[in-house]
């Protein structure tokens, strides 16, 4: 018997081989044929361990030609046609967008995900709308729209992009507490001291690394003794990248510590004492999952998709948006804050994720989703 082909494409296959992994396993072992789609980087081969197959595609993740974009949508409707699939999953914006009106074009069910609305919506200029009315165009027939978090839901919703009927919640991608907990450490483990905070993200301006820099200054000229890293890539595609050059001048300062990117990151959690995120906005910021998971305590800001991940003065601080004052108090107070305490913050946000961001509730989810849309 022939099983139900699922296709599943994303931005990149790095981020199906670190974020999507454990879906695709299970539904491989639900009985179904996986493809993977995503423009082919230095991951794409490790996809074939997982089991599926994979099938790179051409994607300009952030240019906005509306030639090229059209072209995208041409080429999904040939893998479409090619693949025959009995259901497709979109995540990121593009794929999405474009994916889904080529699966919707030719009569082929759609599970999205929105995982957070980026700076496009941060800024909420002509962009803004038009990005509004793409997500319509992809979005409206689809059979199950997930969001990460319910401010999104319910602006999609209020804006009429979605039908309020066709939405659900996630806990963000989930957690694998198997894998991200505080015994699950490389051996080559080396405590750091002093105190260690790290921020762990694309090197945007959004994520809120410019006002990270700042409150290390800040922290700085008071005499506090403490080692402020960030890990993640630079120069990435994005408006809202931070450029090498900029990393280079901080870094010369002496203010903060860069430590590049890497393949896995609970060696640098595991040797910090606190997590910080300063975003502007997101969906839910897998970093501080990952840093919950592990027992540590996280600083993240007041705003959509990073308030649900903390609460308050229980597993870490929530400080306000785009206030590097602010956000310095509240990573004064973290460092002087007893071993204790910290620990206590810990294993409170170890529980939370046991709670309420456990992997296998996002899976679940995608599970019923598309036995519901495949016969």
């Amino acid at each position: 018997m022939k099983k139900p082909k699922i296709i599943i494409c994303i931005n990149s296959a790095w981020n199906l081989v670190n974020f999507r992994t454990g879906l695709i396993k299970s539904l491989i072992a639900s009985g179904y044929d996986v493809v993977a789609v995503a423009p082919d980087d230095a991951y794409s081969a490790r996809l074939a361990e997982i089991g599926c197959r994979y099938i790179p595609i051409a994607m300009d993740n952030q240019g906005t030609n509306p030639v090229r974009d059209a072209l995208l949508v041409c080429r999904f409707i040939k893998l479409f046609l090619s693949e025959k699939p009995d259901a497709y999953l979109g995540y990121t914006v593009k794929p999405n967008v474009y994916g889904s009106m080529a699966a919707h074009l030719l009569g082929i069910p759609v599970v999205n995900n929105i995982a957070g609305l980026g700076s496009v919506f941060i800024k909420n200029g002509w962009q803004a709308k038009l990005v509004r009315q793409l997500y319509w165009l992809g979005l409206s027939r689809s059979a199950t729209i997930f969001f990460q978090n319910d401010d999104d839901r319910q602006q999609f919703i209020a804006e009429k992009i979605v039908n309020a009927s066709k939405t659900e919640l996630l806990p963000g991608s989930g957690i694998d507490l198997r894998k991200f907990n505080a015994e699950a450490v490389p051996e080559n483990l080396t405590v750091s001291k002093p105190f260690r905070f790290i921020l762990i993200a694309r090197m945007l301006w959004d994520k809120g690394v410019g006002e990270y820099v700042e409150a290390a200054r800040l922290l700085k000229d008071q005499g506090l003794n403490a080692e402020v890293c960030l890990l993640g890539f630079v120069d990435v595609q994005n408006p809202s990248a931070i450029s090498k050059s900029q990393m280079d001048t901080w870094t010369s300062q002496g203010y903060v510590r860069y430590l590049g990117s890497s393949d896995d990151v609970r060696k640098e959690i595991s040797s910090a004492d606190c997590v910080v995120l300063p975003s502007y906005r997101e969906g839910t910021p897998r970093t501080l999952l990952e840093a919950a998971a592990m027992g540590k305590p996280i600083i993240t800001t007041d705003a959509i998709g990073c308030r649900e991940v903390v609460d308050d003065g229980i597993n870490g601080f929530l400080c306000k948006v785009r206030d590097a004052v602010d956000l310095a108090e509240k990573m004064k107070s973290m460092l002087l804050m007893s071993e204790e305490l910290r620990q206590q913050m810990g294993a409170n946000g170890r529980k939370k994720m046991e709670r309420e961001f456990d992997e296998q509730i996002v899976i679940n989810k995608y599970l019923a989703a598309v036995k519901q849309i495949v016969s």
